[in-house]
């Protein structure tokens, strides 16, 4: 399984070389930009996308805000799932990092001694984006364009093999996916409940929203009273 890209006229490698090359041509300070966005910057910013879609829903405090906060809360569990699922995978595959079978490559982090195969970095983005475009769907393509992105950014860093890529958002959108029927199931009830609670509610929805629909229940419950008196 090691010899995935052992050769060199292996479109993979050549496509590496091809990507990787745009670092050598590239500044100096250009590189570690990319080498921050691509180990920290991407996951951050759908982690931040993620929390902005929250707080969105939860102040617009439309009837299906569970349900949406429910598919929010299934995005990170299914980064980290995919991720759990990818450590077996690695060790079957046993692929190394492409700078340690082929010379030349402009290494932008290095250290880096695990296996390439799958790649845990396109796993838990693509893996994030999906889980955050099930729940709202233009957030969820801003996270995929990111995603996206970011695999390009392993394979330029020198640390990926363009499959390692391919491979990881297959892995993260296979279980953000497959599994998202079941975790809706088991985190929809929950986040309902939270919703009622007294003191917790506002995790769901605004207070602003809430405050909304108790201002309609006096009103209504006076009106029949009314009606009531003038009956009597």
């Amino acid at each position: 399984m090691a010899g995935l890209a052992d050769s060199g006229s292996n479109p993979d490698v050549d496509l590496l070389y091809d990507i990787n090359g745009l670092a050598k041509d590239a500044p100096g300070w250009f590189d570690r930009v990319m080498e921050y966005v691509g180990e920290y910057g991407l996951l951050l910013a759908i982690v931040l996308l993620v929390m902005w879609c929250w707080w969105s829903v939860r102040r617009r405090g439309d009837d299906d805000a569970a349900s949406t906060v429910a598919a929010l809360v299934w995005a990170p569990l299914a980064a980290g799932i995919a991720v759990l699922v990818n450590v077996p995978i690695r060790g079957f595959v046993e692929r190394p990092r492409p700078f340690l079978d082929h010379q030349g490559l402009e290494v932008l982090v290095q250290g880096k001694t695990d296996y390439s195969f799958v790649s845990d970095h396109a796993t838990i983005v693509m893996a994030m984006a999906v889980g955050l475009f099930v729940a709202h769907r233009r957030f969820g393509l801003v996270a995929l364009v990111l995603a996206l992105f970011g695999g390009f950014i392993r394979v330029y860093m020198g640390v990926h093999y363009p499959t390692d890529v391919v491979g990881g958002f297959a892995l993260g959108t296979a279980v953000a996916l497959l599994l998202s029927p079941l975790a809706m199931a088991l985190l929809t009830p929950v986040v309902k409940a939270v919703e009622r609670s007294p003191r917790l509610g506002w995790l769901v929805r605004g207070r602003g929203r809430a405050d909304r629909d108790d201002a309609v229940i006096p009103e209504a419950r006076s009106d029949r009273t009314s009606e009531r008196d003038l009956a009597a």
